[in-house]
């Protein structure tokens, strides 16, 4: 995939792809190139599909970048190649169909309609919204917050979730917040919801000054909201290896439990699509064992 090219006509696991728009700018602040996007979802597939696979995902489009239109779509979008799987999903609304992304192929396709981030469930389409695989905590700092302090409260989270037997993986969601997913044996969704909800009461009672539940702003200046609700049957969470329409073209790469304790500057553990590709060179998925059936925990 050249960046050089305004087009071309590709072969992504034996499927036939016209990548169109290669030349255009998506960050302006970086330069990086719809090409360079593509590429790069080509590359971390290996370690980015077994966090998406047969699950129904939503993207955020925004065709032109960051700086232009952007809207979330649950619907696949108009020239959806026939052999991307897509499974029906009910929703209050209705029944909508859904792509899933099960191969590097179906990622590609889907970034080069301009579906740029994804966003998935913590169930799966064949297991259905009432055997959640994983629970998810998403640390999102208020304003006067930063990455530092999510990195201290996932700390505590992570003790706390040990003593009920659950493993907790960190991953920086490419914003300015932290992702905890922690392996389950498969539980109903309101089951998860209610124990993740029940956890960051415990850490809003043991640090009222540092921690919310509301999604009230009002409230979250200089604190950190455990937003806890990521595990309903009916929300979803940037997908670890998603890249994040932002000013700059951030990843929610997974991170070690030592990089968090050493974290003391959010640029510290800010990645560009390039280097998240040289840490999945180095060290492999450090989120590998989230989607392995070893790990998981019984929900207390």
């Amino acid at each position: 995939m050249s960046a050089s090219l305004e087009r071309q006509v590709v072969e992504v696991e034996g499927r036939r792809l016209t990548l169109t728009h290669l030349d255009r700018v998506l960050f302006p602040a970086t330069g990086h190139t719809k090409a360079q996007v593509l590429r790069y979802y080509a590359t971390v597939a290996p370690a980015m599909l077994p966090h998406t696979a047969g699950r129904p995902a939503s993207f955020v489009r925004a065709p032109e970048g960051p700086g232009g239109q952007s809207w979330f779509a649950k619907n696949p979008p108009s020239g959806v190649p026939s052999w991307v799987r897509v499974v029906p999903v009910e929703h209050h609304e209705g029944v909508t169909g859904q792509v899933v992304v099960d191969r590097a192929a179906d990622l590609v396709a889907m970034a080069n309609l301009g579906a740029y981030e994804v966003h998935v469930p913590q169930w799966t389409a064949a297991a259905g919204p009432e055997a959640h695989d994983r629970l998810v905590l998403d640390l999102d700092p208020g304003e006067g917050a930063d990455l530092v302090v999510c990195c201290r409260i996932a700390q505590r989270l992570r003790q706390l979730l040990d003593a009920d037997g659950l493993t907790a993986h960190p991953v920086v969601s490419g914003g300015k917040g932290l992702h905890l997913y922690a392996p389950l044996r498969p539980a109903p969704g309101r089951a998860v919801a209610d124990y993740a909800h029940r956890l960051a009461g415990r850490m809003r009672a043991e640090h009222p000054g540092l921690v919310v539940v509301s999604m009230t702003r009002s409230q979250r200046r200089g604190k950190v909201l455990i937003d806890w609700s990521q595990n309903a049957s009916a929300k979803t969470t940037a997908a670890p290896y998603t890249v994040r329409l932002r000013d700059r073209p951030a990843v929610a790469a997974p991170v070690t439990w030592d990089e968090v304790a050493a974290c003391a500057d959010a640029g510290e553990l800010t990645f560009t699509p390039e280097e998240v590709l040289d840490r999945v060179a180095a060290h492999g998925d450090l989120l590998a064992p989230l989607a392995g059936t070893r790990s998981r925990g019984r929900l207390p």
